[in-house]
């Protein structure tokens, strides 16, 4: 079964073009190293709750979107030794400082989920 790291992030609206830009590199720098898959989705229908909803986890301010993305990997194992090469990446060294961050990492929700189902079309 395949493992599976998720993010839930706030991008302000108008940094989506550098999130974007930051994205891509990650993405190619993920997939490079072993990654399955590499997802990054913008909200197009997502509400507030009553109770929870991605908009408070991430403390959703005016002009701002919330992201979703994940990462496919074969196995844990196989996600750890990914993310191992991924941080040593020099491509991704300065974008982990967070200097420029097009967002802020303190709302970032993030996660390693074991495979429950899988269907596909």
């Amino acid at each position: 079964m395949a493992y599976v790291d998720g993010f839930v992030l706030a991008v302000p609206k108008k940094n989506l073009p550098a999130y974007k830009k930051l994205a891509q590199l990650a993405g190619k720098v993920w997939m490079e190293h072993g990654a399955l898959e590499f997802k990054e989705c913008v909200a197009d229908d997502v509400k507030v709750g009553k109770l929870t909803s991605f908009p408070q986890a991430v403390k959703l301010k005016a002009g701002e979107v919330v992201v979703f993305s994940y990462i496919v990997y074969k196995n844990r194992a196989a996600r750890d030794k990914i993310n191992k090469k991924v941080m040593e990446d020099p491509r991704l060294t300065a974008m982990m400082a967070g200097k420029d961050m097009p967002f802020d990492g303190k709302r970032m929700i993030y996660g390693g989920f074991e495979t429950l189902v899988t269907l596909e079309a």
